[in-house]
Parts: C-alpha cells; structure tokens; sequence
C-alpha cells in the first residue's frame, strides 16, 4: 500500500492510499503537505511534443514511447496520439507503429486507449484547412476507415471531419455505429450541414473556434450551431494563442462544464526553444518566445507550443474557471468521452494515474496504475 499527502484541487489536505494499481482511499487529514494530488490528465488530441511526431514518416516505437514518457513527466496520463492528413500509407503506416508501441509494454496499451485521425476528410478552403496539406484532402471513404482499423486493431476512436464533404453523414453513420466518435472540425459548413452532422450521429466538435475562416457571417455559421447543439461536446485549445480569454469563457459557458474538454493540440516541436525549424507538419515552423507556433511564411498556427497542463495553468490563470473545473475539462470529462471510467478523478476504485505538483502545477511525482513513472 503505498500513500500520498497534499491537497486535492479544491483544497482539501487529503492522503490518499492505493494498492497496486488502484486508489484505496481517499481520507480528509487536518492538515498536509502543500502540494496538490491530481487526477492524470486525459489529452485526446496531440500530435508530439519536445521533439518527438506521431506523424513523422520514420516514426518508431521507441519514438511513440518516449513521447508517452515525455507526456508522463507533464501530468498527462493517458493521451490519443493525434495523426493528421496525408496519404493512405502513410497514415497506415503510423497507426501501426502506435499499435505496435501498445504492444510492446503494458504501461504505454494503458497510456493510448485509442487514437485519433484529424483528417484527411478536411475543408479544402484556406483557413479552415489550417496547416493540413491540401493535397491530402479527400471525401470521406469507409473503405479506408476499415483499412486503418485493421492497420492498428480498431485502436481509431477519434475522427475529425468537416461535414460539408460528400458523404460525410452516411460515414459519420457508419463509424458512430462501429463505436467511434465522429467530430467535427476544420471545416466551412453551414448551419445546416453541422445540423445534419449530429443527427447522423457527430458527438464532438475539434478545437471549437480554431480550424476555420478569419471572417464568418454573424448567422447562421457553424460555430453558433455548433455552440448551440446539445448532441456535440467540444474541445478547446486553452494554450493562450488559439482563443482569447473571453472567447474561451463565453465558449465553455454556452457548451456547459458536462460538454467542454481541454485539449492541448500540442506539436513536435512544443515544449522546444524558440527558433526556426522543419518539420513533417507545417514544414517550416517558428516557435516564439511566448511559445506560439506559427507558419513561418504565413504566420497561421501550427499547432500548439503547450501541454496540456500548461493550458491548465493558463484557464485558471486567464479565466474565471477554478482549478477543481479545469481538472474537470482535462481529466474527468475526456476520460468519459472515451469511455474510460477507470480514470480521470480521484476516489476509491479508480485507477491509480495520479500527479503530484506545486501549488503552480510544476509535475513532482507522475504514477500510472500506481506505479511511479517520473519522479524529480
């Protein structure tokens, strides 16, 4: 049995207890260290991070598992390695690379539930495409939805696609029918298409308020349609360059605290120093000094340059959302979406994927079915 003393996120000095991989107990103390125990976070969407792409086109097992390890040092406990548009093969090709990093230890099967393809079903338009190659952009195809499924052994859990594409309410149908979610993003739709998306089944909407035009018609458009669906929850990248603080706000209010995730959309080269480099994604990319990525000849957004416990940091620091909500938005509500009901809060029964931090969200101590993963 092993036990850990601090504070959960709503301040409360607690020690919690756990046996192997599962908490034991969690017991209110007068008293405790000032340190915050929380739930491993839950990251549905991230690409890389200090270095290491899902999307390179040499991408490894060993690269798969010490981007895991990385996110493991930042809190994150379990993640959707996030792979974007491209040709067939290539897509194939990483999701059995991630499989075959599942396979190879039992702490990265539990880390990667599942993954998420954000494309290649995508808006062709400027804006709303972002950095995805256009050249890659296709109408949705079920045959080779299947033909991914069994590259990785139904690992897909996540598709983003824009529904204005042809097809795309019978394949949202059909992939929602064989357990995966269908959400919609980078796209230019009307009222009426995001409409048609959800009653065919679409459950998501991808970094809401990102991943389209610069200008939009006051209304009807597909951000008020989105914002107003109870069927979509939504996702949103909180990392202080892709939505203002009041955007963010207003957003997360019209969605409620039940339908709005966090996510980081962190990139390879987020967590790296400021410069110019190359990479499979976005080719040439620059990270400032504030940490924003950008297109170097454009300036569009290259993803981000944060964990998700940076972003964290940043809802609390930025926002009127409390700290016991943003764990909420970045452990609890992911982990539902996922159908994951072993993790994302801390009591009794649940997994044992916890973060110990400073007051200031600095990671101490990082377990994952109880077992210490990354120490300081």
């Amino acid at each position: 049995m092993k036990a850990l003393r601090g504070r959960l996120a709503d301040g409360r000095p607690v020690e919690v207890e756990f046996d192997r991989d599962r908490i034991a107990s969690v017991r209110e103390l007068p008293d405790a260290p000032d340190l915050l125990i929380l739930p491993g976070l839950v990251d549905v969407q991230v690409n890389g991070y200090a270095g290491l792409d899902v999307n390179a086109e040499s991408v490894t097992v060993d690269e798969v598992t010490a981007l895991v390890g990385a996110l493991w040092r930042r809190g994150v406990t379990t993640l959707c390695p996030t792979i974007i548009s491209a040709p067939e093969e290539r897509i194939v090709r990483a999701l059995k690379v991630i499989a075959d990093a599942r396979a190879s230890d039992p702490l990265i099967r539990h880390a990667i539930p599942g993954i998420h393809v954000e494309g290649p079903y995508l808006s062709c338009d400027d804006g709303p495409r972002g950095v995805h190659d256009i050249r890659h952009l296709r109408d949705p195809d079920i045959e080779e939805f299947e033909r991914w499924q069994k590259a990785c052994g139904d690992l897909v859990r996540i598709v983003t696609l824009a529904p204005e594409r042809a097809g795309s309410a019978a394949y949202i149908s059909e992939v929602t029918g064989r357990g995966t979610i269908a959400s919609i993003g980078h796209t230019a739709a009307s009222a009426d298409q995001i409409r048609a998306a959800a009653q065919a089944g679409a459950r998501l909407s991808t970094h809401l308020g990102n991943g389209t035009s610069a200008s939009l018609p006051r209304h009807p458009n597909h951000l008020w349609a989105q914002l107003a669906d109870d069927r979509l929850a939504a996702t949103f990248i909180a990392d202080g360059h892709h939505l203002p603080a009041d955007t963010f706000t207003a957003m997360v209010r019209a969605k409620g605290m039940d339908h709005a995730l966090l996510v980081s959309d962190a990139a390879t080269l987020a967590g790296c120093p400021p410069g110019d480099y190359t990479t499979p994604v976005g080719g040439r990319v620059s990270v400032a000094p504030d940490g924003r990525l950008f297109q170097t000849d454009s300036n569009l957004l290259a993803g981000s340059g944060r964990c998700l416990t940076e972003c964290v940091a940043w809802v609390c620091t930025h926002t009127e959302v409390s700290l016991p909500a943003a764990v909420r938005l970045a452990a609890t509500n992911p982990s539902r979406l996922l159908r994951l009901p072993d993790r994302g809060e801390i009591a009794p029964g649940k997994r044992a994927d916890l973060t110990v931090t400073t007051p200031d969200l600095s990671v101490r101590t990082t377990y994952v079915k109880g077992e210490a993963v990354y120490e300081t």
